[in-house]
């Protein structure tokens, strides 16, 4: 049995690093052509069909990324192995010159895929790969003498370690250190009248480290309500890696010319993020929480200055429910719905990027096991503001595997 845990402890290891690059949303919008892209809040499949919640989450029965100090939370003989997978579908909308233009795409793939164990009576680990920020989206447009279009692809990934411990009753703290690496692709296609055709790539590779910060702090009001208290802190850091430009003349077999070098230390900042969360647990059966996410992007550096990019505000509430956690099948079934408000960080155009959206789900347990399947649907609305531009709507379905093992019972001679 030991061989057996020792071994797939040593697969699941190799598939985040071989998954690693799959780690992204199925990112298929214009506005993720601003900044980094589309930023990821680590939620898993379960967060997101609360909403996005998870700062004041602590549960010994589901990893929560969003505040490393959750995982001093997990039981002494439990091993967790969480992923998650989204499908989506966007139908996009924009004004211009009094027509209408309509589209729908869709897309989707592999999330996040993250696993927790204990390390003593009072301490737990995490393991993981997730999304930082993705990019995805083509798009063209006529110029004088000619067309343009524009593709954008590629991902920043950071695969984790988390340790958190209990400092006292109720208290704990936790660090998460991060790796980040990954490249994002900007094309820009000129196509003249002529037949000629010039094509402008721009790589942004990372490679680079991060770290997380959280504390949470539990405790019971009366035997059935219990009160959580969560905070987060990442800091402020420059990105390492390289921002390249390279022109390209389709029209002749030649080796690319660089146009530019950037280096990204000095030039390209990541914003410091505050995350508070408050929660209220009722008899094992009701969950309530919100969070508050903020980070000053504003005074982040981008191509060597300040003020590109927008400060970020994230609202978000969500609730799960639980009818009877010992009843027959359907009692034992997590019902969980919430809802989110987010000013985004990206300056399209002088605009701001605003976002709001609704979800619901359902956390399936399995007949035998502890582990849990689930099960949410998704809603989300992006426009910019206060000229909307293009007003996008998604749909996404969302589906989280957590498997509940217990690995590290001691064994009995009788």
């Amino acid at each position: 049995m030991k061989i057996t845990k020792l071994l797939f402890g040593i697969f699941a290891l190799q598939l985040l690093g071989t998954s690693a690059i799959l780690a992204q949303n199925g990112t298929m919008t214009p506005y993720s052509r601003y900044g980094y892209g589309i930023l990821s809040d680590n939620a898993t499949a379960a967060q997101r069909a609360m909403g996005g919640v998870g700062y004041a989450m602590n549960s010994g029965r589901q990893i929560n990324v969003m505040n490393p100090a959750s995982y001093a939370a997990v039981d002494s003989m439990t091993f967790l192995f969480d992923m998650g997978v989204d499908f989506t579908s966007l139908w996009q909308k924009e004004t211009s010159d009094g027509a209408t233009l309509k589209d729908q795409k869709n897309g989707g793939g592999l999330d996040y895929i993250t696993m927790q164990f204990p390390i003593g009576k009072r301490m737990g680990m995490s393991v993981g790969v997730l999304p930082y920020s993705s990019v995805g989206y083509a798009f063209g447009s006529e110029i004088a003498h000619g067309a343009t279009s524009r593709q954008g692809s590629g991902s920043i990934n950071e695969l984790y370690v988390g340790v958190a411990g209990k400092v006292f009753k109720g208290f704990s703290v936790g660090v998460n250190v991060a790796y980040l690496f990954g490249t994002t692709y900007n094309d820009s296609y000129a196509y003249t009248s002529s037949g000629s055709t010039t094509l402008f790539e721009r790589e942004f590779e990372v490679r680079d480290w991060r770290m997380d910060i959280g504390v949470q702090y539990s405790f019971l009001l009366n035997p059935k309500n219990r009160f959580s208290l969560g905070l987060t802190y990442s800091p402020k850091k420059d990105f390492n890696g390289h921002a390249i430009t390279y022109a390209y003349d389709m029209n002749q077999e030649a080796e690319p010319v660089e146009t530019e070098n950037l280096k990204l230390r000095g030039n390209y900042t990541m914003a410091e993020t505050w995350g508070a969360g408050i929660s209220w647990e009722w008899d094992k059966r009701l969950y309530l929480e919100g969070d508050f996410t903020y980070q000053p992007w504003s005074k982040a550096k981008y191509q060597g200055t300040e003020g590109q990019l927008l400060n970020r505000y994230k609202l978000a509430g969500g609730l799960q429910f639980t009818p009877k956690p010992r009843g027959n099948y359907f009692e034992r079934v997590q019902y969980r719905a919430g809802a989110f408000a987010n000013r985004d960080y990206l300056r399209v155009l002088g605009n701001s990027v605003r976002e709001f959206g609704a979800s619901i789900g359902f956390g399936l347990p399995t007949p035998v096991t502890k582990t849990m399947v689930s099960i949410g649907l998704e809603w989300r609305h992006r426009q910019a503001h206060p000229n909307p531009l293009i007003k996008e709507n998604y749909l996404c379905v969302t589906l989280g595997l957590n498997i509940n093992e217990l690995w590290f019972r001691p064994s009995r001679i009788y």
